[in-house]
């Protein structure tokens, strides 16, 4: 790892010490960063060549190295932050590696490029990885895999790179096993490749595997996590990947998973931790969104362990146009880079392209028609976002627009009684402008111990203290309490309609924010609500009321259920046993008696999930 470097600022802070990889705090605000490291020569006897690999270089970047490369002559540049960065060299004594890093040049900086995380997680420079590795001649330097799934089972399209001293003529070998405990239904199976090469230089050469009867890695709450570790061995060397198939599909506006449908359940992440991918199983999410950022590769082994689909962004959002084949070279190359994952999900491509209720609109008829006139009149051309979508690859569809009420979206961001209106509002919203899919709602909250008008909650990225202070009367108490009863009412619409409801943030990048986590973890009141609403199966009042009131009881998982569905109005009690089928609603009606609190238990077997209205 190579983890001391000095930091020059143009125009600033000059040869300071930093740690990498990450963003240096004390550089915040900084548009461009040069950092500069040396290492001694790390080759053991037998080893030919050293390899710099630097991950997550954000945004633009230039690598010099002082050693001999193998790769060519003159700088290295990158310009996806996504994709690896892998430099041989040839070290004489100590190498001096230099990275400059610059902020975003083009549209596609994304959520980093927004005040919707603060400017210390803007720091462009290395963030994910900064490491050298050694190697014989030849070696196998890269290891693509993108599985699809086919009539017949599935294929596993792998590309191999190789980098070769001088002639080459040998045979890749490839293994391929079940992965950790998902191996106990499949064997393992080999493979063959001839490579050829009459100079030295780096050459790829690609291969397919023909699966038969695959184990499918599956979301959680469906089915099971099943993973394959395909192996490449050349000589001494050998480099793994583990990989799933999984097909994910876009049908009507829902998902479809390896043929199913899938309930979204799901929640924003605006960070980059995989301990938050816990957080999200708490939460009894099967899906997290990365709006406009891409996750780093430690996420994405997270989710494939955890069984959570990803909704990946491209690295755009806000209005404005943008190169249409820079988008698409972006999109294709994200994918290569994180195809192999099987929880790689839908790709989305621009990010909220309006802002339509930028200076929020209040409650009442008024204001009603004020949101559906600036719905009517807001207008956006989809066409360069559907072109980008298009050259994803079948097994991972495109989003191309997610947006507010009233534009030509595939995928919805509603924020009633933050943006408009009241929470309960978005029963209007669904029926005026429906969806499948609701990418994005909630409200804002304060974190645990913090001031309301303290200038770190009124200038917190990613949080609007005017809408704020306009829903909320009152400290961190109230705060929290409007932001969970919002997060409670649009989560439970959607779910009783059926629709995929992705909250807006699980944890704020700052001192406030729309997350129901506070930026150090913290849980707030919303967490407990939303993973209420999340549980995969749950019983939901409709209008909660004395007498006859609707109850929809919604079944998340691939198997029909039979449940108990029970009612406690103080001292009065009520029970039915119902049968539910996989990924259905059950609507009927319970009758209730006038009380203060009703309390609703589904019992499936020795579990119990319950749920509370105030009547």
């Amino acid at each position: 790892m190579l983890e001391e470097w000095r930091a020059t600022v143009p125009g600033g802070p000059t040869d300071r010490p930093v740690t990498l990889p990450g963003k240096p705090a004390a550089l915040a605000g900084a548009e461009e960063v040069t950092y500069e490291t040396t290492f001694a020569d790390p080759r053991a006897p037998g080893d030919a060549v050293a390899v710099v690999v630097l991950r997550g270089l954000y945004a633009h970047a230039e690598l010099d190295v002082s050693a001999d490369r193998l790769d060519g002559e003159g700088p290295v540049r990158s310009d996806a932050y996504f994709a690896p960065v892998r430099v041989p060299v040839r070290p004489d004594g100590e190498t001096t590696l230099s990275v400059t890093c610059r902020a975003p040049r083009d549209r596609f900086g994304g959520l980093y490029d927004t005040d919707r995380v603060p400017e210390s997680e803007r720091v462009p420079g290395v963030w994910w990885d900064a490491a050298v590795e050694t190697h014989s001649l030849p070696y196998v330097d890269r290891l693509d895999v993108h599985p699809e799934r086919t009539d017949d089972g599935a294929v596993l399209h792998v590309r191999t790179t190789v980098v070769t001293g001088g002639p080459l003529e040998e045979r890749i070998t490839y293994s391929l096993r079940p992965a950790g405990a998902s191996g106990r239904r499949t064997s393992g199976r080999m493979n063959r490749q001839q490579i050829t090469a009459d100079r030295p230089g780096t050459m790829t050469v690609e291969h397919a595997i023909e699966l038969r009867d695959p184990s499918l890695w599956w979301p959680r709450d469906l089915e099971d996590q099943h993973r394959y570790t395909l192996r490449a061995k050349l000589g001494d060397s050998e480099r793994s990947v583990t990989t799933g198939v999984c097909s994910v599909r876009r049908d009507g506006g829902r998902l479809r998973v390896n043929g199913e449908p899938m309930p979204v359940r799901g929640v924003n992440l605006l960070t980059d931790d995989p301990t938050d991918v816990e957080r999200a199983v708490d939460l009894h999410a099967n899906m997290v969104r990365a709006p406009a950022h891409v996750l780093s590769p430690a996420v994405y082994e997270a989710c494939d362990e955890a069984g959570i689909l990803v909704w990946q962004g491209l690295p755009l959002t806000g209005p404005g146009s943008f190169d249409v084949d820079r988008g698409r070279d972006i999109a294709t190359r994200l994918v290569d880079t994180y195809g192999h994952h099987p929880s790689l999900g839908p790709v989305g491509i621009h990010d909220e392209p309006t802002d339509t209720f930028a200076d929020g609109i209040g409650d009442g008829f008024l204001d009603g028609l004020r949101l559906r006139w600036r719905a009517w009149r807001a207008g956006y051309d989809r066409s360069p976002a559907e072109r980008v979508a298009e050259a994803l690859d079948g097994d991972v569809p495109g989003v191309p627009v997610v947006a507010g009420p009233g534009i030509d979206h595939d995928a919805s961001a509603y924020y009633p009684g933050w943006d408009h209106g009241s929470a309960a509002d978005i029963e209007g919203l669904l029926d005026r402008y429906p969806t499948g899919l609701l990418a994005a709602f909630g409200a804002g909250a304060l974190a645990d111990g913090a001031d309301a008008g303290s200038d770190g909650t009124r200038t917190a990225a990613g949080f609007d203290a005017a809408k704020h202070d306009a829903r909320a009367d009152g400290g961190v108490a109230a705060s929290q309490s409007y932001q969970a009863d919002v997060l409670r009412t649009v989560a439970e619409a959607g779910r009783r309609r059926g629709v995929g409801v992705v909250a807006s943030a699980l944890r704020d990048t700052d001192a406030a924010g729309m997350g129901v986590y506070a930026a150090d973890g913290t849980p707030k009141q919303a967490r407990d609500t939303l993973a209420r609403a999340l549980q995969p199966v749950q019983a939901f009042l409709v209008d909660p009321a004395p007498g006859g009131t609707e109850a929809v009881v919604v079944n998340d998982a691939s198997e029909p259920l039979s449940l108990t569905l029970a009612w406690e109005a103080d001292e009065a009690t009520g029970e039915q046993d119902l049968s539910v089928g996989a990924t259905d609603r059950w609507t009927g009606t319970v009758d209730l008696p006038a009380a203060d609190v009703v309390r609703l238990a589904v019992t499936v077997g020795s579990a119990t999930v319950e749920n509370t209205y105030r009547l």
